[in-house]
């Protein structure tokens, strides 16, 4: 009964793929049935009303939730700290350069009192400059009574041809008619004036020869101007200044 059963299938089987080679058309391509074997044959109860098993799903990584925009923005940027303004740097004490300064003139006794004065200053930092100013004479008229007067007599002068000027406050009221610098010079030109109608004029010094000093600072630097502006009347009012 066993032998009959398989040999049943067998030919079922052999029908069964003879039909569906037909019904390929013959397609090369077509999967040959693999052979059935009668030993490996076991009969199972179906299980018509089993439910289907749902295909298994490859479980995936809980989505992770995206940042809001500016996240990574924010996170990125600096965070800003409260800071203090550093303190201004203080200035430099700027050095002043030192100079060559000098203050005059100085008359003989003016210069006697500077001189002890200065004596106590760094060796070597003043000297006193002397010079000899030549003396100055002046062909002159007067001194007339008054401003009247001295009018008076420019009229007359200008009449003769003859220039005339201010003598300076120690001989006014007066006129001047020409100073020189030797009194030889002086009395020359008068004999002139006199040729020209001039009777009253006459040959005065203006100024005689005398020495005239400088007090000079070669370096001077601040605390050196300090010292000699701190001498006060030894400097009989006279300023410091660059050298000439």
């Amino acid at each position: 009964m066993l032998r009959a059963l398989v040999l049943l299938l067998l030919l079922a089987n052999a029908g069964l793929w003879a039909w569906s080679r037909s019904a390929a058309g013959g397609a090369a391509e077509a999967p040959r049935p693999a052979p059935l074997h009668a030993e490996a044959l076991r009969l199972h109860a179906l299980a018509e009303d089993a439910p289907a098993a749902a295909p298994a799903r490859r479980s995936e990584p809980a989505a992770r939730p995206s940042p809001p925009p500016d996240a990574g923005m924010a996170a990125s940027a600096p965070v800003p700290t409260p800071t203090t303004a550093p303190e201004p740097a203080p200035a430099p004490a700027v050095a002043v350069a030192a100079a060559c300064l000098q203050a005059g003139p100085f008359d003989e006794q003016q210069a006697g009192a500077l001189r002890n004065a200065v004596a106590g200053l760094p060796v070597g930092s003043w000297r006193l400059d002397g010079t000899v100013l030549s003396g100055r004479w002046m062909v002159y008229i007067g001194k007339l009574a008054d401003a009247d007067a001295v009018r008076a007599k420019r009229a007359e002068l200008r009449e003769l041809g003859v220039d005339t000027d201010r003598p300076g406050a120690a001989f006014e009221p007066g006129i001047s008619l020409g100073r020189y610098s030797t009194e030889e010079a002086a009395q020359r030109a008068l004999g002139e004036l006199g040729r020209k109608g001039v009777r009253t004029a006459h040959v005065v010094a203006e100024r005689r020869d005398s020495a005239s000093y400088q007090l000079r600072l070669p370096q001077a630097d601040a605390a050196l101007r300090a010292q000699v502006l701190a001498l006060g009347p030894a400097l009989a009012g006279r300023p410091l200044h660059p050298c000439e």
